[in-house]
């Protein structure tokens, strides 16, 4: 299977802008022949758009996943977007997969950083968030998340072949030792693929670090950006290239559960 991923500039609080963004792309990846295109945290508010997320936060079921669908349904491709999910007096940064007009899968983030995003959102609690496509189980966590080595445990025990990871990592030197080692450690050590997906640039609030990659089981990348320009990437997914890797390291079989 091929990903797309956008390492995308968002507009702070323009959800219209940033739809178009995601359409383009979406055109692009299909064309290219991807099955699914990934794109970072919150990238539908923008994540430094500040007390407007609250305000432009939807349900599951609002027009910013409807466009989604559309977007998905148009172009034969499935979707990953980040966005800021409503539920009654509750706001949850959320990451949808969209998979033309299928009911969406909705991920929410259970590790929130820093006081800016916990003044913005509830935490949900720790979940295995999985879906299907092209024969392949792929989980959902979100940026902060898959640096707690037991949420991409968990959902390798069940069963995922990747973890699709929309993010908006700072730049800084931890965030270049997040996306220079950790992102291949957790690849690693669990023998999946791990798909880690940022902003570009900067917005009002925050400079991102870019770097957006995808790991392979081995450990090796298979796709990375190594700045902070705006990308669309392409990876092929082949289980059987990185089959020797699954077999010489076997991790998840022999887990002590004592």
């Amino acid at each position: 299977m091929k990903f797309a991923a956008l390492q995308m500039q968002s507009v702070p609080g323009n959800v219209q802008a940033n739809l178009a963004r995601i359409e383009h792309a979406a055109i692009e990846a299909a064309k290219s022949g991807a099955e699914l295109l990934i794109t970072p945290e919150l990238c539908i508010t923008g994540y430094g758009a500040g007390d407007a997320i609250t305000t432009l936060a939807e349900p599951a079921n609002g027009n910013q996943i409807r466009a989604l669908q559309s977007i998905s349904r148009t172009n034969g491709i499935a979707i990953i977007a980040g966005f800021a999910e409503r539920d009654g007096a509750d706001v949850y940064n959320s990451a949808a997969f969209i998979n033309s007009e299928n009911k969406p899968s909705i991920y929410r983030k259970s590790h929130l950083y820093g006081d800016y995003e916990r003044s913005l959102f509830k935490p949900a609690k720790p979940v295995n968030c999985i879906v299907e496509l092209g024969g392949l189980k792929l989980g959902m966590l979100i940026c902060y998340d898959v640096e707690f080595p037991e949420n991409v445990r968990r959902l390798a025990l069940g069963g995922v072949n990747a973890v699709l990871v929309p993010t908006a990592l700072p730049a800084g030197p931890s965030g270049t030792f997040i996306a220079n080692h950790m992102i291949q450690v957790r690849a690693f050590e669990n023998q999946i693929f791990i798909a880690y997906i940022n902003h570009a640039g900067a917005d009002d609030r925050f400079t991102f670090a870019g770097k957006s990659r995808i790991a392979a089981p081995d450990g090796s990348l298979i796709v990375a950006c190594e700045d902070t320009a705006e990308h669309l990437m392409f990876a092929d997914i082949d289980l059987a290239t990185f089959a020797a890797s699954i077999g010489d390291n076997p991790y998840l079989k022999d887990l002590n559960p004592a």
